[in-house]
């Protein structure tokens, strides 16, 4: 135990509760490692000063010595994703319109981690105001995967999982619309969690109420790693009326023993393409469902996708002209809106409420599809991504396996319909390519069934040693 950032969140909080190491130490340690590494991935930004945070780990030392704990990550350095506010900390959103915004506030889930006893670093970086799953922005630039540095570490939450992977921080928040959780931890081989809606408050802008689509949710190197975070962030909040009171989570082994079915979604009746040797790695990953004692099936949802892709786009760019309307109609800040974000805000301004009432209705029949399937089935599967970590310097894939991508974000249309059901979704890793690239799939649970779909991941988890490995960047044994 020579280095505690080569230590999981739980193995590190045991060191310092048995004095193994001080939380100083710690700390001297990930900001070496960072200033190391981070300089080639960018995953970390707004860094905060190394005297203050010095300062701030021997108070906490002191604290700590004086028999007084603020809570389950005490010492823990941790950063925040720059889509969610931390007070006296530079919060750009990745936008240039923003690039000295420093909020005099933090956002639920921040004050939750500060009282916990975390002690906030600075920020992960996020592609602008969260759109692509590509973390670049004119503020800070690309992060880099630690796996393969000409490559994506995905978004939005791609930030976070760089710097996991390179060891640059024990653990991670993220949120998660379309996949930012999910496909971030594909690329980078660790591990996502969009917990069901609600269970993660957050400060609501000024629609508190029509926006369901997306939420926040831990990123870690392991699944107990990320319970211990999501039991933090989660609970009631009486300033976010979708939150509701979310007992701690406790990963159940015995569920793994019940056995059941599992589905398999894989390409969804041919509806998907993906990119050669990723629906393989994840068909491979199934075989250790089997021999943990589920049954694995394919498994067709009797939906119209096309009709599904419609209502998530039309709901999509609805909610964006709303929220980025006044940027969008100001002229000194439209020409600061990268491209995606104009097409999303054109394609809304056209949406009547009659297209959003149906778009409404059509999450609401797929809801009950999937509800249908899981008469049958414990748990769904499908892959996370469609592809592997792509060229860093393009924005996005344009073309999958021949198939002409029409929009920015279609690409990763296979995370779209969990998002849509608000159904909670573990993100876990499959493998490598034979170049070496991450891939990863999600477990999908019934509604609310969070603690049944952690239990079972970390049951997939201890069957595997995908989580252990190192990115050869960091390893030292790469360039």
């Amino acid at each position: 135990m020579s280095d505690p950032t080569s230590l999981s969140l739980t193995h590190l909080l045991k060191a310092l509760d048995d004095g193994a190491f001080s939380v100083e130490e710690v700390m001297v340690s990930f900001l070496d490692r960072i200033d190391r590494f981070n300089p080639k991935i960018n995953a970390l930004v707004s860094l905060r000063s190394r005297d203050i945070l010095i300062a701030e780990a021997r108070v906490k030392d002191a604290e700590r010595q004086q028999g007084i704990a603020r809570g389950s990550l005490h010492g823990v350095p941790l950063a925040i994703k720059d889509l969610s506010e931390a007070k006296g900390i530079l919060c750009t959103y990745g936008s240039p319109l923003f690039h000295d915004y420093v909020p005099d506030f933090d956002d639920i889930q921040v004050e939750r981690i500060r009282a916990a006893g975390a002690i906030i670093i600075g920020k992960t970086n996020t592609p602008e105001w969260g759109f692509g799953s590509h973390s670049y922005n004119p503020v800070f630039g690309v992060t880099r995967n630690p796996w393969d540095l000409t490559r994506s570490a995905g978004g939005s939450s791609g930030g976070a999982g760089a710097a996991l992977a390179a060891r640059l921080v024990p653990v991670a928040d993220g949120s998660d619309m379309m996949g930012s959780l999910r496909n971030p931890a594909a690329f980078n081989n660790v591990v996502g969690f969009r917990p069901s809606f609600g269970r993660i408050p957050t400060l609501p802008g000024r629609d508190a109420y029509l926006n369901q689509l997306a939420t926040l949710g831990p990123m870690g190197r392991s699944v107990e790693d990320v319970v211990k975070l999501l039991n933090v962030q989660s609970g009631f909040d009486p300033r976010d009326p979708s939150s509701f009171e979310s007992p701690a989570i406790a990963l159940d082994p015995a569920i793994v023993a019940k056995g059941g079915r599992i589905g398999w979604l894989g390409d969804f009746g041919g509806h998907l393409p993906f990119e050669p040797g990723v629906l393989e790695l994840n068909e491979k990953a199934l075989g250790v469902f089997r021999k943990l004692g589920f049954a694995v099936e394919p498994v067709r949802v009797d939906f119209d996708m096309e009709r599904l892709w419609w209502a998530w786009t039309t709901l999509r760019s609805y909610f964006t002209a709303g929220s980025m309307r006044d940027f969008y109609e100001d002229p000194g800040r439209r020409g600061s809106l990268k491209p995606e974000i104009l097409y999303e805000v054109r394609s809304g301004l056209r949406i009547q409420a009659a297209d959003v009432y149906e778009a409404s209705a059509v999450r609401t029949a797929w809801y009950q599809a999937l509800a249908k399937v899981f008469e049958a089935y414990d748990f769904l599967v499908a892959p996370a991504a469609q592809v592997f970590p792509f060229d860093a310097d393009i924005p996005w894939p344009r073309e999958i396996a021949g198939k002409h991508m029409d929009t920015y974000h279609r690409w990763m249309e296979v995370v779209i319909g969990p998002s849509m059901a608000g159904l909670p979704i573990a993100a876990l890793p499959a493998g490598f390519s034979p170049q070496g690239l991450p891939s990863g799939f999600q477990l999908i649970g019934k509604p609310r069934a969070d603690q049944a779909v952690l239990s079972v991941a970390a049951a997939y988890e201890a069957s595997t040693d995908w989580l252990g490995r190192l990115p050869p960047f960091v390893a030292g044994t790469a360039g």
